[in-house]
């Protein structure tokens, strides 16, 4: 059986679109359609999950990805990830986390899933996510951007080497570089000449204020725990390559 292999599991408005428009050039790897949300559908059996519905969704030969960025972020997703494909390898993208909020807040009122302001949002995100519905998956701001956590999650799943890290600056700037160290990561031949992508860039229209330092101080303030862990597992944050 062909199971998928590479999963770009993390994480949201962080460049995976881009990661997997290139992915989706090399001949050696089969991309499936962005976003298949498996892992995270609380609508399957998980006592008897049907993967062979899963993987029809991939056509072609070469190793199988699978880029859903809600993946590291989503509970238990991590978990019924290992136990489909424990030799998976998984990439985790990472974002100045309030960048990553302001994006993910303008996509959401681009949508119309979102009517408050981003400084409203981020300071009622916990009250919204704890009353449950669709908060979890739109609203979730703030603590999409502990990475920390998320990496604390997958390094207890899966081995170190079965992971590999990247800041989305660092995929914009040199996706060259990049594009080689995931093709070692992935086991594939090196990618060929590197055309720079950008994908899904915010929708053209008139935004409300982005963040102000009020804001900057809350998210980091919020994050600053999780910051110092991303740190420690990953070198992320202070300068040195993962």
């Amino acid at each position: 059986m062909n199971k998928v292999g590479l999963f770009i599991a993390g994480g949201q408005k962080c460049g995976t679109t881009s990661l997997h428009a290139y992915l989706a050039r090399h001949p050696q790897i089969c991309a499936g359609p962005k976003e298949l949300h498996f892992f995270d559908d609380e609508g399957v059996d998980w006592a008897r999950p049907d993967h062979g519905v899963y993987e029809a969704r991939f056509d072609g030969p070469g190793m199988r990805v699978d880029a859903t960025p809600i993946y590291a972020f989503w509970p238990r997703a991590m978990e019924r990830i290992a136990q489909y494909n424990p030799a998976a390898r998984l990439i985790l993208l990472f974002r100045d986390p309030v960048e990553r909020a302001w994006s993910q807040w303008c996509m959401e009122y681009a949508r119309g899933d979102e009517t408050m302001s981003f400084a409203r949002a981020i300071r009622e995100e916990q009250r919204r996510i704890a009353q449950g519905g669709a908060a979890m998956r739109h609203h979730s701001y703030v603590i999409r951007g502990a990475y920390g956590m998320q990496v604390a999650r997958a390094m207890a799943l899966f081995p170190r080497r079965q992971l590999l890290f990247i800041e989305s600056a660092e995929l914009a700037r040199d996706p060259a570089g990049v594009l080689a160290r995931v093709a070692a990561f992935a086991g594939v031949a090196p990618f060929g000449a590197v055309e720079p992508l950008r994908h899904n860039a915010r929708a053209e229209m008139d935004y409300p204020a982005p963040p102000d330092a009020a804001d900057v101080a809350y998210i980091t303030q919020r994050l600053a725990h999780d910051r110092a862990l991303l740190e420690r597992l990953t070198g992320i944050g202070g300068g040195r390559a993962v």
